[in-house]
């Protein structure tokens, strides 16, 4: 009995070798992206640059600063403001990551909204 032959073989087919090798290229850039991802971190400022925030993409906290002077905006305004540079920070980290995701799906149906216009810019 003759073993069964190699299931992604491309023996004979050199459009089959170059599909295949097209794969896995961006196989390896799109986990790329993931870990970069998860890498991105957002800044803000607020109160003049006394409250600084930084997020990851997903919106998670991962520093916050607060300089001296900024205790004397009493806590309703330092909560404001703490939100306010949470607020930017979020954004700058979403943006961050829409630019990175961008060229991965150019010309493809995730690129579209419901309008048939362009989503990632």
């Amino acid at each position: 009995m003759t073993p069964p032959t190699e299931p992604f073989s491309t023996a004979g087919d050199p459009e089959l070798g170059r599909l295949l090798k097209d794969f896995q290229q961006e196989l390896t850039a799109i986990e790329g992206l993931r870990d970069r991802i998860t890498s991105v971190v957002g800044r803000g400022e607020a109160a003049e640059g006394r409250v600084v925030v930084e997020v990851t993409q997903t919106g998670a906290l991962a520093g916050l600063s607060i300089d001296p002077r900024a205790m004397r905006l009493g806590s309703d305004q330092l909560a404001a403001a703490i939100m306010e540079a949470a607020g930017r920070a979020a954004r700058a980290a979403e943006q961050e990551a829409n630019d990175m995701v961008a060229p991965f799906i150019a010309g493809t149906l995730l690129n579209e909204d419901d309008t048939g216009s362009t989503r990632w810019r």
